[in-house]
């Protein structure tokens, strides 16, 4: 403890992460890249950083699990910095290879340079009680009696997470094993081709999507068909789901299609690079609006998708990716499980079945719907579905598996349902109807 503390720019680069997230309740994936370039963090400097930042905000319930056995108060005595702290060690002593001494030294020197010399000494007493055990004996310690407990602090997910996922798996729980596991894989970034062919692109070609390419790393931005707009960033189940939209039969003139939440502009650009006629892109938040226009799309309206300022009965195609918790791309957003809570869902639920009632009424007399949504959940997914089936008595729900070809895994139909750990895509959910 003695000796002045070193200012290690990767843990304070991490540091300032976790508290970015925990004040201003920012989003990791956009404050660490900035504090990346704001720091030239580079290389092995910049991959640690993100693993540490990352890794800790998806690991915090099992952290926070072992921490509280080695902590003589409640954790929510603890001051949130000094938590911060512990994590930021925790994570490193438990889920990775750093040796040991470097671990908890390294979580001494934030604790002084950051906080004062107590919370020093307090984070190098409970740090070194953490390294006793490795990760599976902590686990083996700690295990809940009932199963999804337990499952629920293997994986550090929710409870409600971790059931959701089994409920959409059938109650398969190797399977909501496998599903969660894949929710701390360091994502690949995907690639979509809109005016470019895809072997223009960097990367491997994508498995599913005839437009997609995957890479391991880097900064797309450095693509000039990034840059200039004929290629972007995009999962490739998200171009999926605009591919099966454009792809639906349809009977008779096929000119209108509309997106009816387009921002931030992904699905929409992608379907302007399909479409044989005129595409609308609605979009209540005037700053998302705004991102879509820059992503190329040319029609682009601010207004509520629940009252789109379009006729009645004269689109050919609709896409309505709805509003949803997200739970399908936990992977990309670390904060993204802890902060969801189950009394998100009903808010959202509601405002979904009010945006497939104005979709519905868009829709020409053989006119298709794309309802799409990045969440396993049933309420989400299953639900939504019947409900506006029971609505709308003549509409027809198609069989969506046939519009993803060569796709594996899809279900048991008709409704689509991807998942990281069996298509590498984020968990987007599809169901496509015919209005009568």
């Amino acid at each position: 403890m003695s000796g002045k503390a070193r200012r290690d720019p990767v843990r304070h680069t991490a540091y300032d992460v976790l508290k970015a997230v925990r004040e201003d309740d920012a989003y990791a994936n956009l404050v660490l890249p900035r504090l990346l370039r704001e720091r030239r963090l580079e290389g092995r400097d910049a991959a640690l950083a993100t693993e540490l930042a990352y890794g800790t905000l998806r690991a915090k319930g099992q952290l926070d699990a072992v921490l509280a056995a080695c902590v003589d108060r409640p954790l929510d005595k603890v001051d949130p910095p000094v938590l911060d702290v512990l994590r930021l060690g925790a994570y490193q002593l438990l889920r990775t290879r750093i040796p040991t001494h470097a671990a908890v030294s390294t979580s001494v020197d934030l604790a002084r340079t950051r906080l004062t010399a107590g919370p020093a000494a307090f984070a190098n007493a409970v740090l070194r009680k953490v390294a006793a055990q490795d990760l599976d004996s902590w686990l083996l310690q700690l295990r809940p009696v009932d199963e999804m407990d337990a499952l629920s602090l293997e994986t550090s997910h929710p409870r409600w997470i971790a059931q959701a996922y089994r409920d959409a798996l059938g109650g398969d729980l190797e399977e909501t094993r496998r599903a969660l596991a894949a929710d701390d894989e360091r994502p690949q970034v995907h690639l979509v081709a809109r005016t470019v062919d895809r072997s223009e692109l960097p990367g491997e070609p994508g498995p599913w999507s005839p437009r997609a390419t995957r890479l391991e790393g880097g900064d797309p931005g450095d693509i000039p068909a990034v840059r200039d707009g004929r290629a972007g960033v995009q999962d490739e189940g998200s171009q999926l789901m605009a591919l099966a939209l454009a792809q639906a039969p349809l009977d008779g003139p096929d000119g209108l299609w509309v997106d009816l939440c387009a921002g931030p502009g992904g699905k929409a650009a992608l379907l302007q690079s399909l479409a044989p006629g005129r595409l609308v892109a609605l979009e209540v938040q005037p700053h998302r609006a705004a991102l879509v226009r820059t992503s190329g799309v040319r029609e682009v309206v601010i207004a509520d998708a629940r009252c789109a300022p379009l006729a009645d009965g004269s689109a050919d195609r609709v896409l309505l990716d709805a509003p949803c918790s997200g739970l399908g791309a936990l992977r990309r957003r670390p904060e993204s499980r802890w902060r969801r809570q189950p009394s998100d869902l009903p808010r959202l639920t509601a405002l979904q079945g009010e945006l497939l009632d104005g979709a519905v009424r868009l829709l020409r007399p053989g006119g298709v719907l794309a309802y799409v949504t990045c969440s396993p959940h049933l309420a989400e997914t299953a639900v939504p579905v019947l409900d506006v089936l029971r609505r709308h008595p003549g509409l027809q729900q198609l069989d969506a598996r046939g519009l993803l070809p060569g796709v594996p895994d899809l279900g048991p139909g008709p409704g689509v349902q991807l998942w990281p750990h069996l298509h590498g895509t984020d968990a987007m959910f599809l169901a496509v109807f015919r209005a009568p």
